[in-house]
């Protein structure tokens, strides 16, 4: 059974509103980070990537996690 907008309470409305903003930003931040990120710091090709990152939530916690490799900084700790 669907449910429209209107038959959405005001509480059940903002959190819908509420994550749909949050995907929205983690997509854009993971698609901003593939198009930055050389292709020798990806693992597997960017054009898989950004179709994963397009898959909701998990999408750019996907590419996050398993997608990124780390960037050389030149930098050591000691």
């Amino acid at each position: 059974m669907s449910r429209k907008w209107s038959d959405l309470t005001r509480g059940q409305r903002r959190v819908v509103v509420a994550a749909g903003i949050v995907q929205t930003a983690l997509a854009a931040w993971a698609w901003t980070d593939l198009a930055r990120r050389p292709a020798d710091r990806v693992n597997g090709p960017k054009a898989v990537w950004a179709a994963v990152i397009a898959v909701n939530f998990a999408g750019p916690i996907a590419y996050r996690r398993w997608g990124r490799r780390p960037t050389s900084t030149g930098t050591t700790t000691p």
